[in-house]
């Protein structure tokens, strides 16, 4: 292992070396290529590739420097690393809210998405962010264990607007608006729309996941319930996931009854 931190050691003492391999890995390039691509001088660039031939990592063609078979190898695990660290990077401040057990894809595929987190002047941003990605949508699919009196009604006027809504709610979260007399009026007025279906499953939910057309929002909470944050991407394994989880939740429900919104006094 010793000899593998050193090369790692090696590669990390300079931006410009991991630069360099990746644009050779790619496809030749000249000295005049790559002074241009990385900002090096010709100096360094002289050195940089000195110690590349000296590892076979590179070799000079007619074309210029390209990458060898194990350059190549050495390019793609950098790359995936310099990709994995950005990722964590990103998602670092809410990370411990991340409900990695439920996750079906690479957290990598987060590395680009957007975060929106509570301010002490918009506490409800998340939740705002996420009624903006529905209102910008034709059709949303949700599977969650909740549904907060903000996006509920955000969807009712949504829907009597022409979008298309299909959502299954765990027994606990339909439960939990029927108790509200404001909100059962709501989910009552949804029920009745001709463009929304509303489902139930007996299991729990574990997550709380929106599909506005092709970007998928999850929102965050802590141990105790409080939100905190939302994170939406347009990412396609993230979205295949999604419209695949939530497809599995609406074979195992069942249609939203009358009987669901009864309260006994």
């Amino acid at each position: 292992m010793d000899r593998v931190f050193a090369e790692m050691e090696f590669l990390a003492r300079s931006a410009n070396r991991g630069d360099v391999l990746t644009l050779v890995a790619g496809a030749p390039h000249d000295r005049e290529a790559l002074a241009e691509a990385t900002g090096a001088s010709q100096p360094t660039l002289g050195r940089i590739l000195r110690d590349f031939e000296e590892r076979d990592w590179v070799r000079a063609t007619e074309q210029g420097y390209t990458a060898t078979a194990t350059g190549r190898l050495v390019a793609s695990g950098l790359t995936e690393l310099s990709e994995s660290l950005a990722a964590e990077l990103h998602l670092r401040g809410v990370s411990e809210w991340l409900p990695t057990d439920s996750l079906g894809f690479d957290l990598g595929r987060l590395g680009e998405a957007t975060i929106t987190t509570p301010t002490q002047t918009r506490p409800s941003a998340p939740i705002s962010r996420v009624i903006e990605l529905i209102e910008a949508a034709h059709r949303v699919r949700i599977f969650s264990h909740a549904f907060n009196e903000q996006t509920l009604a955000a969807v009712v006027e949504w829907v009597a607007d022409g979008g298309q809504f299909e959502g299954v709610f765990s027994a606990a979260a339909i439960d939990a608006v029927a108790h509200e007399t404001g909100l059962r009026g709501q989910l009552q007025q949804l029920q009745a729309a001709d463009r929304a279906t509303i489902r139930v499953i007996e299991d729990a939910v574990p997550l709380a996941v929106t599909v506005a057309d092709d970007t998928v929002s999850l929102l965050l909470r802590d141990d105790d319930g409080r939100l905190q944050a939302a994170i939406d991407t347009d990412d396609p394994e993230v979205e295949v996931w999604a419209t695949d989880r939530h497809g599995r939740y609406w074979e195992s429900a069942r249609p939203l009854a009358e009987r669901d919104l009864t309260i006994d006094e």
